[in-house]
């Protein structure tokens, strides 16, 4: 009887990596899709141009150079696609069977994940100001033996260390212009041309939708899957996504968002030690400038993220950056719509807009890779933090509730939690045979329930704020966001 036990959960774990596998295969697909699917678009647009009428044509026969432009920045996206993957070390042998899952008659619809306590992939699907998805929210799946795993994290300029993301959990360019037509004119109808001193990876994935052998084993061709549009839609959301969190034009934004909270941890923690400093956690960390900028102020912070959209981007820029500037991409192509003018379309955009291995962090800074609710619920993470910072997260929840819960138990007595962000519940509109949980609280609720977990109100406001936004379009969605510092009662005052 024991022996079968075993067997069935071995089984078992067998058909959980196989779908992490697969999971894990279909994001990597999507990033790989990204120049073809942006080529289609193109063309789309290049249909619509050859139906004008002639009369109609000459007025806009600027237009066939516009998409050749197009195309040559959509070739410097896949370029730093492409350099961004071959560099990523995935957590799992990708070139197993995931067939195994199919077989077991166990449903992977959509990036779904097999664990009863992980969500489901969602895109916030509102509108935004380039005409796209929003980018508020990219959660992808990842097992619970995932977040076991060793996660690469920054802790001093000149070397990388590994850091176990739960034991430490305590501790722890391309330079181009647009104006320049000769180049503009000298771009093929494979949008390559241009750029004979790319790598055959690059060269192989832009102009023949698959990679070249030189690449490394894992993104072999017949490893890909067929992702459909959305999935490719999450990768033109990164893109943005980097604009805001290392871009310059973005500290526009993260001067909304992130200096708050910033200026509030400084105020409350006036006394830091090098020698014992405070411990931070930030879950939903996305591309980890707000967990790296906490760093930097003298904290031992965590950034906590379930997408591995947003963990494969991470992980480039905060470990594989040589210096500011070293990329540049084209974040505002992908739409035609609200656009001033053409050259605020095709703008060009330098990233990082500072080299994060010199940027002063504080050791034991990492990233943990992992659902908030299973990584952080283990008994291990009680009171353990000083302070806990949540940015555009709550509203991530299947169970708010369940998130307010957790933040208070992680808190050390006396903690504090630092929140910004609106209630845009990523779950709300989520219609499907799964039947999703999806728990939508008012303001006045969610701060109700907090007083329910020993919280009381130290600081509250309202900020507004932008999130992912172009800041030249014609169009600006904005965020009345809820702005609270909130401590933890000591026990002795509960």
């Amino acid at each position: 009887m024991l022996n079968m036990e075993i067997e069935e959960e071995l089984e078992r774990r067998k058909l959980e990596e196989a779908l992490e596998v697969k999971s894990l295969r279909r994001i990597i697909s999507a990033y790989l899709n990204y120049p073809e699917a942006a080529e289609e678009d193109v063309k789309r647009w290049e249909r619509s141009f050859r139906k004008l009428p002639p009369r109609h044509k000459a007025l806009l026969s600027h237009l066939p150079l516009k998409f050749q432009k197009l195309r040559w920045c959509i070739a410097q996206n896949s370029y730093f696609i492409f350099e961004m993957l071959k560099v990523f070390e995935p957590p799992l042998d990708m070139s197993q069977d995931v067939d195994i899952c199919e077989n077991q008659h166990l449903d992977v619809a959509s990036d779904s994940h097999h664990s009863s306590k992980s969500r489901n992939p969602y895109l916030c699907e509102s509108t935004s100001t380039s005409g796209g998805v929003d980018c508020h929210s990219l959660a992808e799946p990842m097992s619970e033996e995932t977040c076991y795993r060793k996660f690469r994290a920054l802790t001093n300029v000149n070397e990388e260390q590994d850091v176990d993301i739960l034991k430490k959990s305590n501790a722890g360019k391309c330079s181009i212009s647009l104006e320049d037509h000769e180049s503009a004119n000298n771009i093929g109808d494979d949008g390559c041309k241009s750029l004979p001193d790319r790598d055959p990876l690059y060269a192989s994935a832009c102009c023949n939708g698959n990679v070249s052998s030189s690449s490394p084993d894992w993104l072999d061709p017949s490893l890909q899957l067929h992702v459909p549009l959305v999935d490719v839609d999450k990768v033109r959301c990164i893109i943005r996504n980097i604009v805001r969190d290392w871009a310059k034009e973005g500290q526009q934004e993260r001067d909304q968002c992130y200096r708050p909270i910033l200026e509030e941890l400084e105020r409350l923690f006036p006394n830091r030690s090098k020698e014992n400093p405070p411990s931070c956690l930030v879950p939903g960390a996305g591309l980890g400038r707000l967990a790296l900028e906490i760093s930097c102020l003298g904290f031992a912070c965590q950034g906590n993220e379930f997408s591995y959209y947003m963990m494969i981007c991470s992980s480039f820029i905060l470990n594989h950056a040589q210096a500011a500037g070293e990329w540049t991409i084209f974040p505002w192509i992908h739409s035609n719509c609200n656009s001033v003018s053409d050259n605020d379309q095709l703008r060009p955009v330098s990233v990082p807009d500072i080299h994060p291995a010199s940027a002063g962090i504080t050791e034991g800074f990492s990233m943990c890779g992992g659902d908030f609710v299973e990584v952080y619920s283990d008994p291990s993470q009680a009171g353990v933090w000083d302070a806990v910072v949540t940015c555009f997260f709550l509203d991530t929840a299947h169970n708010i509730v369940e998130y307010i819960e957790i933040i208070s138990e992680v808190l050390k007595d006396g903690g504090v939690w630092i929140n910004l962000g609106p209630l845009l519940y990523h779950f709300a509109d989520m219609y499907s045979h799964e039947d999703e949980m999806s728990i939508e609280l008012s303001l006045e609720d969610v701060k109700r329930v907090a007083l329910q977990y020993g919280f009381i109100f130290e600081k509250e406001s309202t900020i507004e704020t932008t999130y992912t936004t172009n800041s030249r379009s014609m169009m600006q969605n904005r965020y009345y966001a809820a702005f609270w510092t909130m401590r933890k009662k000591t026990a002795a005052t509960l």
